[in-house]
């Protein structure tokens, strides 16, 4: 790890070109053997790009990364350019070969990633990576990190640092799968181009303006996004969408000012339990949301709910490991029930409880919802729903904290915001980019082995900022292991998922891309 930057990319390729030079005779140059190989001729590079931290608050640790990315793009001759971010530059690249009449995909990843505290970390520093293996009883043990390079590779080593899985490594197997088209003299049957974000754990919020002033440049017919954990089963994982997210706050008044609650109680209306009940009117016990209309827009057809019931999971071991005797009913099953919008209470609040209570009636009560938004029915058409259903319940709505004419005529008095968010995106199952990526998982997979489908994922991510831009459909395509741990402590990747990780990229780069 501490030798020179240029040394280890030029070893790699020498490694490289003689892995695929053995088995140059077979009819795939890339079998699994050689995607091993693949995968342990760029360890050091990987192991070098985890020990440079990289939390996205840290302007002068973003440009490093950034710097070292832009290195090791040019080293395998792409055309590289910084994008301007307020100190935490974006990189693009580009691979300067192009295909006549073929279409352009735009990989999307990430080089930052979330902080850390070093004391949860069951290994020195999250910074510096270690190798990892499970003893007889299932724990884990820092060893050698010369296993890496042994033959053959165990798939079951893991790397341990953070941003191991969450982004690092998705691109150092995306700059592994053009170290194997270069030694296999290939080149992709796709225009390339990349763009590594440099906030997205912090939201992405400089994405629009970054993307907006650099259309031209990132201008795709199709973006391929890998980021996130393939699905519990471990199965190759394609995911055709993600749910937006708004903020809502609702806060119901009271009395003036706090008030005795012996002096009042009986007779001064509280305002958490008017809260209480208007929480109430808006679910019912199977926690279907009863606000009219929250559901209406939202059809699956038979072909989808076939899909996503295809996705196997144990719904069984699901409220096992979650801790909870009955799901809400929703949908039929967890991937169904997020295919709507979801109106959840994050966090309630009125006066104190504990040792700084006091017996009073609380002058407001006040709660936040996180609404899980999906294309359909967009933060603004649910918020309105939402503020119709309270208006029905008998409040009058105020724009800020009452004055005395309207405390003096309006009996329940309430106040709903909403914040802006990550809004909802989804390409459609069958489109011509999701029957490719599906196509390549399918045929790289073990046998016997289905990919999983996931018609929208619950979680957000900002692909919204992204693809409204430049007006492209898009696919998620995660890579890494489902228990990496990412976003805490040991933070990981698995070895066998790099190797596959590699395989399915070269997969993408060796497929056109249809109509």
């Amino acid at each position: 790890m501490h030798r020179s930057r240029n040394a280890i990319f030029s070893a790699a390729c020498v490694l490289t070109t003689l892995f695929i030079g053995r088995v140059s005779a077979q009819t795939d140059p890339f079998a699994p053997a050689v995607t091993a190989r693949l995968a342990q001729a760029t360890m050091r590079e990987y192991l070098e790009l985890l020990s440079i931290p990289n939390d996205a608050i840290v302007p002068a640790d973003i440009q490093k990364n950034t710097d070292w990315l832009e290195r090791a793009f040019q080293q395998r001759g792409f055309i590289t350019r910084q994008l301007a971010n307020n100190g935490k530059p974006m990189l693009y690249a580009e691979w300067p070969k192009k295909l006549a009449g073929a279409k352009t995909v735009l990989y999307y990843m990430h080089l930052d990633g979330q902080p850390v505290v070093p004391a949860e970390w069951s290994q020195p520093n999250p910074w510096l990576p270690v190798v990892k293996q499970r003893d007889a009883v299932g724990q884990w043990h820092i060893t050698s990190t010369e296993k890496l390079f042994a033959e053959p590779l165990d798939p079951e080593l893991r790397v341990f640092a953070r941003a191991a899985s969450d982004d690092k490594g998705p691109i150092m197997m995306f700059l592994a799968a053009f170290d194997g088209l270069k030694a296999a003299g290939l080149d992709p049957a796709i225009n390339v181009k990349v763009l590594l974000d440099s906030e997205e754990e912090k939201g992405s919020p400089s994405i629009p303006a970054v993307v907006k002033a650099n259309k031209a440049l990132l201008q795709a017919d199709a973006i391929v996004i890998h980021d996130g954990p393939r699905h519990a089963s471990e199965r190759p994982t394609l995911i055709f969408g993600n749910r937006g997210v708004a903020r809502v706050t609702l806060t119901v008044f009271g009395p003036r000012a706090p008030l005795h609650s012996g002096h009042y109680g009986n007779y001064v209306p509280n305002p958490a339990m008017r809260l209480a009940a208007l929480l109430a009117s808006m679910k019912d016990d199977d926690g279907r949301v009863t606000v009219a209309g929250y559901y209406e827009r939202i059809q699956l057809s038979e072909a989808e709910k076939n899909i996503l019931a295809a996705t196997g999971e144990d719904e069984t071991a699901i409220r096992k490991r979650v801790g909870i005797a009955r799901a809400e009913r929703v949908g039929a099953t967890l991937q169904e029930s997020i295919q709507y919008p979801s109106l959840n209470v994050r966090g309630m609040a009125a006066a104190s409880i504990g040792d700084k209570a006091s017996n009073i009636v609380p002058d407001k009560a006040i709660a936040e919802f996180d609404l899980r938004t999906t294309p359909e029915a967009p933060p603004e058409y649910l918020f309105g729903l939402i503020e119709a259903h309270v208006k029905k319940q008998g409040y009058t709505l105020i724009k800020d904290a009452p004055i005395e004419a309207e405390r003096a005529t309006h009996d329940k008095l309430a106040m709903l915001t909403l914040a802006s968010g990550g809004r909802a995106m989804r390409t459609p199952l069958d489109a011509p980019l999701g029957q490719w990526a599906y196509g390549v998982l399918k045929r790289e997979a073990q046998a016997g082995v289905e990919p999983v489908r996931i018609r929208m994922m619950g979680g957000s991510v900002p692909t919204d900022r992204l693809v409204e831009v430049l007006e492209a459909p898009f696919v998620i395509l995660p890579l890494v292991n489902g228990d990496n741990n990412q976003h805490t402590y040991d933070e990981n990747m698995r070895v066998g998922h790099y190797v596959d990780g590699i395989r399915t990229i070269l997969g993408l780069l060796r497929t056109p891309l249809g109509p």
